[in-house]
């Protein structure tokens, strides 16, 4: 299981680009799914998944 963790990490470090803009689309998505009625925390929870992504973070909100 560690190895898989480690790989997944290189890969988060390596495409965080990638990653923020799937977490902003996820997030899009999930707002409307919800008829934005839960935007607050989606909004959050993009942002900390956006935080962890990797060493340096590309998107600011």
């Amino acid at each position: 299981m560690n190895d898989f963790m480690d790989k997944a990490k290189q890969f988060l470090g390596k495409h965080d680009d990638k990653v923020d803009k799937a977490a902003d689309k996820a997030g899009e998505q999930a707002d409307q799914r919800t008829g934005e009625k839960y935007s607050d925390q989606i909004d959050k929870g993009v942002d900390y998944a956006q935080r962890h992504t990797g060493q340096s973070d590309t998107q600011q909100r």
